[in-house]
């Protein structure tokens, strides 16, 4: 059994986070079995005006082709915030295939097609049913402490990385927030480090973490993340289910 070691009160990290001897480094050729078994997953293909075009499987969507093309997919990117407004950071395990090592949102995965209701469109509830899924898998999350009925859906962004030049990303990636109280036990193939931190805390965060932030992550950030952060209160307003903003370096 693997134990996870829960610190506070450290000024330079600015928050909380978990650490773990569990990751081992990855090659190109030495991938993790787990994650490896992902890659089988199918994902659901889109045109930029997100209507499904077909199904893909992970590996698929995440290979980068000679011409630095990548097929452009359905994702999610959530946002947890603590009653306080504190938003929770993730460090991606170097197990990960795709930006190992890298800090990032909440938590960024797939509706997936072979998942009995992640099909569903409308209100975004089956983008709503991964995401919970998928903080129950990664962080250890209990699905009664995030109810579907709790998420926010906001808007929808385009945004592509061709990351270590193998691996990268093309997606189309609803913005979900959610504002509670959770018990954490991450899965420690999927996440090395948990930060909570506060929107006064974050710019001078950035500077210690150790790692780089994931692509998307960055340009959300620089987008459009303090103005949602600064209406935590108020998100309604802020919705847009029409547009969809293409995010560029």
């Amino acid at each position: 059994m693997h134990s996870i070691q829960f610190r506070h009160g450290l000024s330079r990290c600015l928050g909380r986070y978990f650490t773990s001897s569990l990751a081992k480094p990855m090659t190109s050729t030495n991938l993790d079995p787990v994650q490896e078994e992902s890659l089988k997953e199918n994902c659901l293909l889109v045109d930029r005006n997100d209507k499904v075009v077909g199904v893909a499987s992970k590996k698929e969507c995440h290979l980068v082709k000679k011409d630095g093309s990548l097929p452009l997919h359905r994702a999610f990117s959530v946002f947890l915030f603590d009653q306080k407004g504190d938003l929770l950071l993730q460090k991606r395990a170097s197990t990960k295939i795709t930006y190992p090592n890298c800090f990032t949102n909440t938590c960024c995965s797939h509706p997936i097609h072979d998942v009995y209701g992640e099909q569903d469109e409308e209100n975004a509830i089956g983008v709503i049913r991964a995401a919970q899924r998928r903080l129950n898998y990664e962080l250890g999350i209990s699905r009664n402490q995030i109810p579907v009925d709790k998420f926010k859906y906001l808007t929808r962004i385009i945004y592509k990385d061709v990351g270590d030049g193998v691996w990268g990303e093309h997606e189309l990636d609803y913005i979900l927030f959610i504002q509670t109280q959770v018990d954490l036990n991450p899965n420690l193939n999927e996440v090395s480090e948990l930060h909570y931190v506060s929107k006064e805390n974050l710019p001078a965060l950035l500077p210690t973490l150790s790692g780089p932030l994931t692509p998307w992550f960055e340009l959300i950030l620089k987008y459009k993340l303090f103005l949602w952060w600064n209406n935590l209160n108020n998100l309604d307003a802020f919705k847009d289910h029409v547009n969809i903003t293409i995010l560029e370096k």
